[in-house]
């Protein structure tokens, strides 16, 4: 498994503790999308057996970044569109740890695309969870990366004008070597997704379409119950990339939900040969020659 070899033993006939709810309560809207994605990180986790303190949660801003508040993982609450960054320092100081980062698609595919797509051509080893509903939900429901043509908004009052970002097409074009899509309304396969994300040895995207229940009336649960299907049932092989392309297009009356395409690639951390000696944060501190180092600047 990825990133899952314990740092800190166990007491001798004491189990670990895996992540759970943390004593913080969830402050998203009654009926938000994202209650679904927190529960399914948790069934992920907790069916993985990972011990609670070698999983770290990092996110960025926006209702859905709030998630690490809601699990008892370590957790790091960056700043907008910096989550991918952030979990990439988190896994290369300790690639023993099972990393997660989590946002949503205004911080992900906005202000945070080049990250998301830098981290997806190293092919970094860590899990990327989006709560993808269509719409700026803090900021009280402007037009998101993936809002649809037409939409109107607060910032789009006449409808949309620029065509939606596919988050699966990118992630296929990028090199994410485990890319997959889940629903709210679905918790039971959103964990399946995800923990087999966090299984994977890699870079694991899981968009999550996570309806938002207060600004945005065109994508909800009922609508997307009458279109999403499962590609599993429907027979799609995940290791065949141009099939993976022909469901990532497809966008409409009929949605695909589930693995999209995984593929073996060595990671960044494979081929990176200062973590060879293991991770840096237990690697021995100090510099070589600092005496040589200190003296240009006396």
């Amino acid at each position: 498994m990825a990133g899952s070899s314990a740092q800190v033993p166990s007491v001798v006939g004491t189990p670990l503790p895996l992540v759970g709810k943390s004593t913080t309560k969830p402050t998203w809207c009654p009926g938000c999308g994202d209650y679904g994605v927190v529960a399914a990180v948790e069934m992920a986790v907790k069916r993985l057996k990972i011990p609670s303190h070698n999983v770290v949660i990092v996110s960025g801003i926006g209702c859905s970044s709030n998630l690490p508040h809601f699990l008892s993982s370590y957790g790091f609450h960056a700043i907008h569109g910096r989550s991918i960054p952030v979990a990439e320092g988190v896994r290369w100081a300790n690639h023993g740890l099972t990393v997660l980062a989590t946002g949503g698609d205004g911080d992900g595919f906005g202000i945070g695309a080049g990250h998301f797509v830098h981290a997806m051509r190293r092919n970094v080893d860590l899990t990327y969870v989006t709560m993808d509903n269509q719409i700026y939900g803090l900021t009280t429901g402007q037009a998101s990366p993936t809002s649809m043509m037409g939409q109107k908004t607060k910032s789009t009052p006449t409808g949309v004008i620029e065509n939606p970002l596919d988050p699966i097409a990118l992630a296929l074009a990028c090199g994410a070597t485990y890319i997959a899509r889940g629903f709210s309304g679905d918790v039971k396969q959103m964990a399946d997704l995800i923990a087999g994300g966090i299984q994977h040895k890699g870079f694991s995207f899981v968009d999550a379409l996570s309806p938002c229940v207060t600004y945005n009336k065109i994508n909800t649960f009922d609508w997307f119950r009458q279109r999403v299907y499962k590609l599993d049932a429907a027979g799609h092989d995940p290791t065949d990339i141009h099939k993976a392309w022909e469901k990532a297009l497809e966008w409409g009356d009929r949605i695909p939900t589930g693995l999209f395409y995984t593929v073996d690639r060595p990671t960044y951390e494979d081929l990176e040969e200062v973590l060879a000696a293991g991770p840096l944060a237990l690697q021995p501190a100090g510099l070589r020659g600092k005496d040589r180092l200190l003296d240009e600047f006396i």
